[in-house]
């Protein structure tokens, strides 16, 4: 039992202390300009990453399918469960159903799936990702603005980088060396750069009804579960892919998220930031115990 928790601790701490050293920068209020650096990740970071390390992968493209739309499905089910549960303690859909249909699969996700299950796991998780992604700046967006913009669909980069990637996917070509070298470094700053902007963002959350948001992380997890169960059974995931696909699931509400309520609905950001803080504290009980009994 204590190396099976020391396996665990070495998947978990690296992630913490990233993000640990993010929180203190924000702490000495180094400059660390947030919106900058999401800019880099999610123009640059997200979709070279995608591609170095998807159009390298042995994964056949009909799985990568398949966790893509399992993905999807998780993420519409925490979409139909959020929106009557929001309904019953009457709270705003548009406040909070982002939150609650979004996970933070980029910035702890990937790298705990990495250290846990290797690059098979790296690769399944990168499939939760991209459908994520795309979700957070369409859907993410949509909900909290009460609008609809298929604009940003048609100018993400994250979905050219997902066309290309199951292009090469497909037909077996690869990129060639020193455009596939490129991609992997600049590919290789997005977890780094992610996991500071995680500590440095919840550091300077601002925090108000603490009570609403314990209650919004037990149902968010008591969510997680239920769908992750439902549609691993359902696709019939085993090893590394069921493992990554129970993680993906069971990441804390994602911080660009707050970004949007902080934006459309201000009066209700702190209580997100709160949610979205207690949430990804709980992490760091739930998945030693999801990577020690149940992955």
């Amino acid at each position: 039992m204590d190396h099976l928790f020391l396996n665990v601790l070495n998947v978990v701490l690296p992630v913490l202390i990233c993000a640990g050293i993010g929180y203190c920068l924000a702490l000495i209020k180094a400059p660390f300009d947030n919106k900058v650096i999401g800019g880099i990740v999610s123009r640059v970071g997200y979709p070279t990453l995608i591609i170095s390390h998807l159009s390298t992968t042995t994964i056949a493209i009909d799985t990568f399918l398949d966790v893509m739309t399992a993905a999807a499905l998780a993420i519409a089910g925490f979409g139909v469960l959020g929106f009557v549960a929001l309904k019953a303690m009457r709270l705003p859909v548009r406040a909070f159903l982002t939150p609650l249909m979004h996970s933070n699969v980029g910035n702890i996700g990937l790298p705990i799936t990495l250290l846990a299950l290797g690059d098979a796991g790296m690769a399944y998780a990168m499939g939760f990702v991209v459908v994520v992604l795309i979700s957070i700046f369409t859907i993410g967006m949509w909900i909290p603005a009460g609008e609809f913009s298929p604009r940003k669909i048609a100018t993400s980069p994250i979905i050219y980088a997902v066309t290309l990637s199951l292009i090469l996917m497909a037909t077996g070509y690869s990129l060639p060396q020193p455009i596939a070298k490129s991609f992997d470094i600049l590919g290789g700053l997005s977890i780094p750069l992610m996991l500071l902007t995680l500590g440095h963002t919840l550091a300077t959350l601002r925090i108000k009804r603490l009570g609403l948001a314990v209650v919004l992380t037990l149902l968010h997890l008591v969510m997680a579960v239920a769908i992750s169960s439902a549609l691993v059974w359902v696709f019939g995931f085993t090893g590394a892919e069921r493992g990554a696909f129970i993680l993906c699931c069971l990441m804390p509400s994602s911080v660009a998220t707050y970004l949007f309520i902080d934006q459309h609905m201000p009066e209700y950001g702190p209580d997100v930031a709160g949610f979205i803080l207690v949430s990804t504290l709980t992490t760091i009980v739930v998945l030693p115990v999801a990577l020690s009994y149940w992955i």
